[in-house]
């Protein structure tokens, strides 16, 4: 397993060893052991999301405060997305700041969005089956979003030939000077 930092030094690229040949590939998609020791300390995860999106799909910016913060270990498993974390802890050096990642069914990367941080995916492909593992359950009073287009974070989402296609919630989400956000 091989864990690259992102722009934003908490949230990791994981890219698993995969095993190809002529009958197609193997690869371990999650090790606890191996998964804690790359990060550096240790985290439980409790439950899993499986969500399936259309090209031009937005969903995001999305965290949980606490005392149900989430952290989320993302991948995808068909297709591909344009993968964003946003640091939301208020006493962070990089609050505001975002990092982004296309993840793809064919460069089997993961993204680990560590508790603090916004999260939110951009379809690229015709559909994309996007899974994800949560250190914690949904708790809807928890729950907290930020403007996917907020001109003071800036995030530079690729174009997908079509309008971006938005929850409700999402279009309606509070600009970062409004938002809540952690400490």
């Amino acid at each position: 397993m091989k864990i690259t930092p992102t722009a934003l030094p908490e949230v990791l690229i994981v890219e698993p060893r995969v095993f190809g040949d002529a009958r197609g590939f193997f690869t371990e998609s999650w090790n606890e052991q191996t998964f804690n020791k790359s990060v550096g300390s240790e985290v439980r995860f409790v439950q899993d999301n499986h969500s399936r999106s259309a090209r031009g799909v937005l969903r995001g910016m999305h965290f949980q405060l606490p005392p149900h913060t989430q952290g989320k270990l993302v991948r995808v498993v068909n297709g591909a997305v344009f993968d964003v974390a946003v640091d939301m802890r208020r006493s962070s050096p990089n609050f505001g700041r975002w990092a982004g990642v296309e993840l793809s069914a064919d460069n089997h990367r993961q993204l680990w969005v560590p508790p603090g941080f916004a999260h939110g995916f951009l379809v690229l492909s015709d559909t994309a089956d996007f899974l994800y593992k949560t250190t914690d359950f949904y708790a809807p009073q928890a729950e907290g979003c930020v403007r996917w287009d907020d001109p003071s974070i800036s995030i530079q989402w690729p174009d997908v030939g079509v309008a971006p296609l938005l929850a409700e919630k999402d279009a309606k989400a509070p600009l970062l000077g409004e938002a809540k956000f952690f400490d």
